[in-house]
């Protein structure tokens, strides 16, 4: 107990960064939409994608190096591949998640801003910006352990009274929608790129697992590294399945209109939420939800930021490490670009839910290019064998990969017309 404790953190980064929009967002709105027509989907895709962002942690934990190194030694095409991927995606996934972080924050503590409409972005923005730049990793650790235990107890406790309550009385000339038809397509592929998240995102399990270690003075082992990961990872994946079920329970069947704008959106949530459980829930629900977004908000910022910087030293400087002051830097690129994002879609009204399905779909069509690299990696006469995936690990691996790329094809076919 007392190692796991020392382990203890990247686990839980992990899960605090992927219950965010994924599930508060597009899970709690396939349930509203679809009911529970998505929810073996959630099931087999969080499987699927389990060995991908476990490689991360296990070459971490492994070889004492990132997966980004191990993109380098791999070749050029290897970590230009990563490094594409992750540039391409970078500033879109920050700025939805800045995006729906701000108007949760707008919404529970009421701030009225006419001057500005950006007041609760740059909020966000910057306090997480300076949380991780004068705190660092140390207070990111400390931080997302109360934000996590907040953002559970308050799922649980209303995902438990929503079902004591019982669904809604479904509308008497409800048609339920066609699951799995051609115009399903880009809902479901965006529900599945980010759930639990982005596949690329396991380089940054690898990182956090590193920067534990260095903060603890504890080298955990390859099973204590994997087995803290796959609490935190699991814990994401049964959140997710509660989100779905909140959103079928209160509004699929019902006359009720999934929102478009963001604003609209997080107060039809709250409002089903206080209107199913009771008024005197309505904070509980509130915080739930911020709590959730901000610690994705956090961990995004400093994911990317530490995955852009250590990407530069190995795809530039031959991964020699530059000045700590350059995560700085990233901090700041990333920071800049999510903002930036979000001031060009202001003007769109549903410019909120476009960001969410963009980032979302970029995620899922980059994934199989992450998910063959992983398993190289850890596959490789280079990884130690004791540390290697078993039989089961690597069936669950080839078969995720395609299934990745089998989707992307369809999705890319349907995009360009492929389909009448």
């Amino acid at each position: 107990m007392s190692n796991f404790l020392k382990i203890l953190g990247p686990g839980l980064i992990f899960a605090s960064t992927a219950i965010g929009v994924s599930h508060l967002v597009q899970s709690t709105r396939a349930g509203m939409i679809y009911g529970f027509g998505f929810l073996m989907a959630i099931v087999v895709i969080n499987i699927l994608k389990y060995p991908f962002f476990e490689y991360g942690t296990r070459y971490a934990a492994g070889t004492g190096e990132s997966l980004i190194d191990g993109y380098g030694r791999m070749g050029k095409w290897a970590i230009g591949s990563y490094f594409f991927v992750m540039i391409v995606s970078l500033f879109f996934v920050s700025a939805a998640v800045f995006n729906v972080t701000a108007v949760f924050m707008k919404e529970l503590f009421q701030i009225q801003t006419p001057a500005s409409a950006f007041v609760p972005l740059l909020l966000v923005i910057v306090s997480c910006f300076g949380i991780l730049a004068f705190g660092k990793f140390t207070l990111l650790d400390h931080l997302i352990k109360i934000v996590g235990f907040l953002m559970i107890v308050c799922t649980l406790v209303s995902f438990v009274l929503v079902l004591i309550k019982g669904p809604a009385i479904p509308s008497s000339d409800f048609v339920a929608p066609e699951l799995w038809s051609l115009t399903t397509i880009p809902f479901a592929i965006a529900l599945m790129g980010w759930m639990p998240t982005a596949v690329d995102l396991s380089a940054w399990n690898s990182l956090w697992t590193l920067e534990k270690q260095k903060s603890s003075g504890y080298k955990s082992t390859v099973k204590q590294a994997t087995g803290e990961f796959a609490l935190g990872y699991w814990i994401s994946a049964v959140l997710a399945v509660m989100f779905l079920t909140l959103g079928s329970y209160l509004v699929y069947g019902t006359d009720i209109l999934v929102a478009s704008s963001s604003a609209d959106f997080f107060n039809q949530v709250i409002g089903l939420f206080t209107g199913a459980i009771g008024e005197w829930s309505y904070y509980m629900i509130a915080v739930a939800a911020f709590c959730i977004m901000y610690g994705t908000s956090i961990g995004v910022l400093d994911g990317y930021s530490r995955a852009l910087k250590r990407s530069c030293e190995v795809l530039f400087l031959k991964g020699t490490e530059v000045n700590s002051k350059w995560y700085l830097v990233a901090l700041m690129i990333t920071a800049t670009g999510g903002f930036v994002i979000n001031y060009v879609l202001s003007d769109n009204p549903k410019g909120f839910l476009l960001l969410v399905d963009i980032a979302t779909i970029l995620s899922f069509l980059f994934a199989p290019i992450v998910a063959v690299l992983n398993y190289k990696l850890v596959t490789n006469r280079k990884f130690p064998k004791e540390h290697q995936p078993d039989f089961l690990m690597r069936s669950i691996s080839l078969l995720g990969i395609t299934v990745l790329i089998l989707f992307s094809v369809v999705y890319i076919f349907y995009y360009f017309g492929g389909f009448d």
